[in-house]
């Protein structure tokens, strides 16, 4: 049951996006090459992101003294706000690249939608990949002897991590499907948002607003995840740092729906074409006025 509870948490994360975009792509029948765009700029941005992460951003938050593990505090909250602007910036200037040369003409909020719903979708069918090559290797190595395979200095660490994986109830993981969800909702959300760019004034701005919201995001949710003890596996931090961020995805909803056109439901136009009235009453012509008209022409050519 352990290992069914693990396996079907990461199906769940692979299934639920898949889903949503068969569902969008049916509703506002775009067909599915925005979809899969979204999901290789996803791919593609972290391509960047995860290098610059490691090799620039961890060694300058150390020279400053920044750190995940230092618990709350100053130096936690500068480490949460740097990786939110870093995630921002890449994955908002990956999505801006995308609609200024790659997908020029996809310009409505319908567009916006199954392109986020991709980009997001693809964040999560990764994530459910990992945890699913996760569970296989954890359950490989239960009742393995580590110290045959793991090397003497990272024997403790090795332990410590399997024991807390299969330590945790296996409903536990099932709240990142809950994690996913508030994403996806995020990840839909700042696609329509970096849309503006190109559709309203000052656009930069609205770029901006999008690194902005993505940083906050993130930033909060390491920040919270690791006060709460979250990374330390405890079920009570985990609980707390997913409703946070469903509440900020359900902030991030409402952002949607307001970007979205005035009288449009669904992305298409409801406004019905004027009814003919008939001729116009109240009005007169005169010889003058009927003789300076196109049907004295006609008039005259008969």
């Amino acid at each position: 049951m352990e290992i069914a509870a693990r396996g079907a948490a990461a199906l769940l994360l692979i299934a639920m996006p898949l889903a949503l975009g068969a569902y969008l792509v049916r509703h506002f029948k775009t067909g599915w090459r925005l979809f899969l765009i979204g999901a290789v700029i996803f791919a593609g941005s972290q391509l960047l992101h995860v290098p610059f992460n490691i090799y620039i951003l961890t060694p300058f938050m150390a020279g400053l003294g920044f750190g995940t593990a230092d618990g709350p505090g100053l130096a936690l909250a500068g480490a949460a706000v740097l990786l939110g602007l870093s995630a921002g910036v890449f994955e908002e200037g990956a999505r801006w690249l995308a609609y200024r040369f790659w997908i020029r003409k996809a310009r409505t909020w319908p567009e916006g939608v199954v392109f986020g719903s991709g980009h997001g979708g693809g964040e999560a069918v990764i994530t459910g990949l990992i945890a699913l090559a996760t569970l296989v290797q954890l359950t490989a190595l239960r009742g393995q002897d580590l110290s045959a395979i793991v090397p003497a200095e990272q024997l403790a660490a090795a332990e410590a991590q399997i024991e807390t994986y299969w330590a945790l109830p296996g409903w536990v993981f099932f709240l990142s499907a809950v994690e996913r969800a508030s994403a996806l909702a995020v990840q839909i959300t700042l696609s329509v948002i970096v849309l503006q760019a190109f559709l309203r004034p000052r656009g930069g701005l609205w770029l901006l607003a999008a690194i902005g919201w993505h940083a906050l995001v993130d930033a909060v949710a390491v920040f919270v995840g690791v006060s709460t003890g979250v990374y330390g596996a405890s079920v009570r931090g985990t609980v707390i740092t997913e409703l946070l961020i469903a509440g900020l995805a359900g902030i991030s909803l409402v952002f949607l729906f307001r970007l979205r056109p005035a009288g449009e439901a669904d992305g298409r136009s409801t406004l019905a074409p004027l009814p003919h009235t008939g001729p116009v009453t109240g009005v007169e012509l005169g010889d003058d006025r009927l003789a300076s008209s196109r049907f004295s022409d006609q008039d005259e050519a008969k």
